[in-house]
């Protein structure tokens, strides 16, 4: 067929966006407080609604892009039909929902800077004043 390398290199193209992804978290420019991947990935599936430092937490989602799955697989450990799964059953049984979806890197910063216990994650290099990026 003609078309398989077309198809091939949109495949490649796909997946090497995935692998370029570097996804860094940001929070509010007043929080202080430090955070581990693995605070992070409670914080994210709702396991703890606090920073370390006890100060509310307000966590975002972006929609599926490459630092979506980039964050996904880095920090929770999860892939997305894991994920579906686990959000599936903590509102099931009444555990809680995930975090709001936004769409874009500038979305999330505009959200992080305006929201006191915002934290997000956007692709390495984004940033604007307001926020904080913990480096990973």
């Amino acid at each position: 067929m003609k078309l398989t390398p077309f198809i091939a290199a949109a495949v490649f193209s796909c997946t090497a966006s995935l692998a370029f992804a570097d996804p860094v978290l940001v929070v509010n420019s007043a929080n202080t407080a430090d955070i581990s991947d693995e605070a992070a990935a409670k914080i994210f599936l709702r396991q703890v609604k606090t920073f370390p430092d006890g100060s509310p937490a307000t966590p975002v989602n972006q929609k599926e892009s490459p630092v979506t799955e980039a964050f996904r697989t880095q920090v929770l450990k999860k892939n997305a039909s894991q994920l579906k799964a686990y959000w599936a059953q903590q509102v099931f049984t009444g555990g809680g929902k995930p975090p709001s979806e936004l769409d874009g890197d500038d979305a999330v910063l505009k959200y992080v800077a305006e929201t006191p216990g915002g934290v997000g994650y956007v692709e390495s290099g984004k940033t604007r004043s307001g926020v904080r990026v913990i480096k990973r």
